[in-house]
């Protein structure tokens, strides 16, 4: 990931600004993880302009990314998203065939400690692809493209959850299966993980009308 590049907007207006984060990059500094470039700086960078951070993506997930111009509005949306009152779409390439459509309700722990909460989520295949290469014990190997909708908000959630049922992300290299992550690498030159954040849509905390980024 170089320095200095530009971030995509993908909408801005007195108060919200969202951006297509590219994979790799951090969205702001961390104790674990004191990275030189991450998007709350570059974006500040770019519009001139102190921001608030409203939730996150992983480092190697990809997507809409959502920025308040004020700390009372970063407050507001974010509490929008403990609520779930904000609907998040993601695709990923994942292992395998999955059925049309489904719902993965497994609970999971969250980053410290040892107890389970409630965590769903809900897919639907977009398309499936069977290529004539054994990477694992079988002579080929079958993937599934899918858009999904997590319902709660559990740490890599979309990852844990696809893990669970068999179906590991492509490039997933904490959850995934490394035979076909290296397939993927050697045969395509993917070498991130196959999950982005594709929309989010919410009522706007100032204007009250909808708004799907």
């Amino acid at each position: 990931m170089r320095r200095g590049l530009m971030l995509t907007l993908l909408h801005r207006d007195d108060w919200l600004v969202a951006v297509d984060k590219p994979p790799g990059l951090l969205v702001h500094r961390t104790p674990l993880a004191q990275a030189e470039d991450f998007v709350l700086q570059r974006l500040r960078r770019q519009l001139g302009r102190r921001l608030y951070t409203i939730h996150r993506l992983d480092r190697p997930t990809s997507g809409v990314l959502l920025f308040a111009f004020s700390p009372a509005v970063a407050a507001e949306v974010s509490r929008r998203f403990e609520e779930r009152r904000v609907a998040k779409r993601y695709l990923a390439v994942a292992r395998g065939y999955l059925d049309a459509t489904g719902v993965i309700d497994y609970p999971l722990r969250e980053e410290a400690g040892p107890r389970r909460r409630r965590a769903v989520t809900r897919y639907r295949t977009l398309q499936r692809v069977e290529l004539p290469v054994g990477v694992g014990r079988y002579p080929s190997s079958r993937y599934s493209l899918l858009q999904l909708e997590p319902l709660t908000g559990r740490y890599h959630q979309i990852r844990r959850h696809l893990k669970h049922v068999s179906h590991p992300l492509i490039g997933d290299t904490t959850h995934g299966d490394g035979r076909h992550n290296r397939f993927f690498r050697r045969a395509f030159g993917v070498d991130r993980l196959l999950l982005h954040a594709s929309s989010l849509a919410l009522e706007h905390p100032r204007t009250g009308q909808p708004l799907e980024v």
